[in-house]
């Protein structure tokens, strides 16, 4: 079943699945874990449990063009949250749940919300911290109904808003249904802000026509049916996972399962057997990882004959597209399939038709290791600005290093100075208060991404960088840093890699090893160690990465070559104020940090 275009905001699409859809199945809508077993949620259920909460919101008072801010992991409560608050013409504000309460103050102020839905007690006492600082917040609505303390005014556990919530029903019977056919496609619908990864976050303000026209398109892209089965873990204040993982798989009749964090994503796939995830390239970073892990450890026959099944599987995925297969290759592929590759398949539960990933770049080599095993990942492109999705590769028609070709509906175009430029339904309507960035990224209709692509031959589109990371050497060389870091990822000793060189001689580079990796180095060649500070001190194991690095940049011309480095004893984080809660890292931030070990660098070798 394709998505029916019958809404224009999100209310209609609850109105659609509560309404329409819960005739015509009994599957569950959403599933999630309840001690230790997945439990359904019914589209009765779904109804219900909104309407209940959104009365309850009504009886604190609320009104159309009220703000109130999410901060939870993903769990049934949020979409109940989510579709109450715009169904009343709310406007919502997710915030990551791994932000720091300082962060969350200043969304919070900004944003004006006059409430905050909590998850537990550590975001609770989170928001209890700056509570006092947020002049326009009025109350607080807890999740977990335990984490409530006694006597604290204006905080109410989730249930009891809902309780209040069937009282007000019952003398309102119908101020829900007002509320959502006075909602219009024009209309705000949410404010997500941006990771900051340049500057002080900003509030990108999207309607539920931008979303809700992005929706349209992911499902005119996508094969999406009512048997699919979405696991989900991307946060879903992410609007990637919000869009795609949750509205599209809503409207499409799909069920979505709800994983209980990115460290079970690999029991939660086998358990739930899901057909599509939504994901970002770290997830197949670490299957990956794993795999060659424990193809290492094998015996060297076994080795070989997992190399054969994968070369094998190259040739048959390369035969396939090409629409030129042979009976040797078919009864190759299927012994292939037999001795190596479906191992591998039901690590994933099995069913898998595809994935979808996002939010960062994934490297070619990744995807056709995974088009290999035969499981395929589509990659796409996005910002929050553009609801999110500009581009996509298609089941059908992909191509590994590209983003794919532009989303239906959605205009873009490379501006003179490299820049890729997007225009259509989906466009933010600006940042909340914050003309004068507004009007730095949207000109003439036309939004300025700030990231630099090219289309090639077959129409794909190709990003090259980030506008603000390109480096200009002191030689005049201009250097896009991040295709050069995703080449040394490749190296398995290597988690982390921070390219220097901006009005530089050369480039250098801050990396972060893989500990795990390299202990297991040291410990099968007696080097002796106590702590990562003793390993990334040893001149072994700089030997080790520097004859890795050597390896891989075999490929790359001088003036893109690292020529010294160092490696640091603990990762880049949240929690340090290195990455985004996307996992980017801040460069700014990190060159700041580490502007005495990269002055070290450069003074050793300019004299």
């Amino acid at each position: 079943m394709a998505v029916i275009r019958k809404f224009k905001t999100i209310p209609e699409l609850f109105v659609m699945l509560t309404e329409e859809y819960a005739k015509t199945t009994d599957k569950p809508v959403m599933k999630y874990k309840v001690a230790g077993q997945y439990k359904g949620i019914s589209y009765g259920e779904l109804k219900d449990q909104t309407e209940d909460f959104a009365n309850g919101l009504l009886s604190l008072g609320f009104k159309r063009e009220d703000k109130i801010a999410i901060i939870s992991e993903n769990r049934p409560e949020w979409i109940y949250s989510d579709m109450g608050i715009l169904a009343l013409g709310g406007i919502d504000v997710p915030i990551y749940p791994s932000l720091t309460a300082d962060s969350v103050e200043f969304i919070l102020n900004n944003s004006e919300a006059v409430g905050i839905i909590v998850s537990n007690k550590f975001q609770l006492n989170k928001t209890l911290k700056i509570r006092a600082n947020c002049k326009a917040l009025k109350y607080i609505i807890v999740l977990n109904e335990k984490d409530v303390p006694s006597g604290v005014p204006e905080i109410f556990s989730f249930r009891e808003i809902q309780e209040r919530g069937i009282i007000y029903r019952q003398q309102n019977p119908f101020t829900f249904r007002e509320s959502i056919k006075a909602c219009r496609p024009d209309d705000m619908c949410t404010m997500i802000y941006t990771s900051g990864t340049t500057g002080v976050p900003k509030g990108v303000m999207l309607t539920h026509w931008n979303i809700v026209s992005n929706v349209f398109a992911a499902s005119e892209a996508f094969p999406f049916n009512d048997q699919d089965v979405f696991l989900s873990f991307l946060p879903l204040c992410h609007i990637f996972e919000r869009m795609a993982g949750y509205y599209t798989a809503f409207s499409s009749g799909c069920t979505v399962c709800y994983a209980e964090g990115i460290e079970a994503v690999a029991n939660n796939m086998i358990e739930v057997k899901p057909t599509i995830i939504t994901t970002v390239p770290r997830l197949f970073e670490r299957i990956y990882g794993k795999i060659r892990k424990n193809v290492e450890s094998q015996s060297e026959k076994k080795q070989k004959i997992f190399n054969w099944a994968l070369e094998t599987g190259r040739e048959y995925a390369q035969a396939k597209k090409a629409d030129k297969m042979t009976l040797s290759l078919a009864l190759k592929h299927k012994a292939a399939e037999k001795l190596v590759l479906n191992t591998i398949k039901e690590k994933t539960g099995g069913r898998l038709r595809f994935f979808v990933s996002g939010g960062a770049a994934l490297p070619r080599e990744l995807g056709e290791f995974f088009e290999a095993v035969g499981i395929t990942i589509l990659e796409g492109y996005g910002l929050t600005e553009a609801s999110p999705v500009i581009a996509a590769n298609r089941v059908d028609d992909y191509k590994f290093g590209s983003v794919g070709k532009p989303f239906p509906g959605v205009e873009v175009k490379i501006a003179p100075d490299g820049e890729i430029l997007a225009r259509g339904p989906n466009i933010m309507h600006g940042y909340y208060k914050n003309r004068k960035e507004t009007e730095m990224v949207l000109k003439d209709g036309w939004l300025h991404t700030g990231d630099i692509g090219v289309f090639d031959a077959e129409g794909f589109l190709v990003i090259t960088d980030r506008k603000k990371h390109l480096f200009k050497t002191s030689g005049g060389k201009y250097i896009a840093p991040t295709p050069i870091e995703n080449l040394f990822l490749g190296s398995k000793y290597i988690d982390q890699f921070v390219l220097i060189g901006d009005r530089r001689m050369f480039l250098s580079a801050l990396i972060v090893p893989d500990f795990e990796a390299i202990r297991e180095y040291a410990d099968s060649h007696g080097i002796d160690y106590q702590s990562n500070d003793d390993l990334t001190n040893s001149r072994e194991i700089y030997d080790l990465i520097e004859k890795d690095l050597e390896k891989f940049q075999k490929q790359l011309a001088n003036y893109e070559r690292v020529r010294k480095f160092v490696l640091l004893d603990r990762p880049f984080s949240l929690e340090s104020g290195e990455v985004t809660p996307t996992l980017k890292l801040k460069r700014k931030v990190i060159e700041e940090r580490y502007g005495n070990l990269i002055e070290e660098m450069y003074s050793s070798l300019e004299k």
